[in-house]
């Protein structure tokens, strides 16, 4: 979506958005963000897994390879434009669905959102989005980019991945995800 016309995704209209003022790439961006979101969530008593932590730096160094080397030829149809990002948010809907639920660890965003939903008790049709319209806002507001696809997602994330939750008959308030502490403990 970075290099498509419609649109960065909420957390990359932020993450842009730093980029806009700071040297860093947007994958270092990205990983800078999950560690801060990981130190706050101590405060809500979310830990982190190994997968929170794997996530963390491995999607931040992806995104620095990918953006370096994927080239996309824009659409010329705005129709075929929302079709595709629909597409593509299915899918990375059901990639969330898919990591969360193996139990090592939501990624930082992710973890917070289901951190989230466990504390207030709200679905993640909601919470998904108040994250990401806040994330939004400041991203908008530190100069990145934003258009009508920023804004789908924002809307319809929440509420495809409830529907794959449902699917699958998946709770993730429900499931204990393993911590760092207990993936230590298991090694050694």
């Amino acid at each position: 979506m970075y290099k498509a016309a419609i649109g960065m995704t909420p957390w990359g209209t932020f993450h842009v958005g730093l980029m806009e003022v700071t040297p860093l790439s947007l994958g270092r961006i990205s990983q800078l963000v999950g560690l801060i979101i990981i130190l706050f969530s101590f405060a809500l008593k979310i830990y982190p897994g190994i997968g929170t932590i794997l996530n963390m730096i491995f999607v931040g160094y992806f995104i620095d390879v990918i953006n370096n080397f994927f080239q996309i030829n824009n659409l010329n149809s705005l129709i075929m434009k929302c079709l595709l990002c629909l597409l593509g948010l299915w899918i990375f809907s059901y990639g969330i669905y898919l990591y969360i639920s193996s139990g090592l660890g939501a990624g930082p965003r992710d973890g917070l959102m289901v951190g989230l939903m466990k504390i207030t008790g709200i679905s993640v049709t909601y919470i998904k989005p108040a994250i990401e319209f806040t994330v939004i806002v400041i991203g908008i507001l530190l100069g990145g980019p934003f258009g009508l696809g920023t804004f789908i997602v924002a809307l319809l994330g929440g509420k495809f991945l409830d529907i794959i939750f449902k699917l699958h008959n998946y709770d993730p308030t429900k499931s204990e995800h393993l911590s760092l502490k207990k993936f230590a403990q298991q090694i050694f």
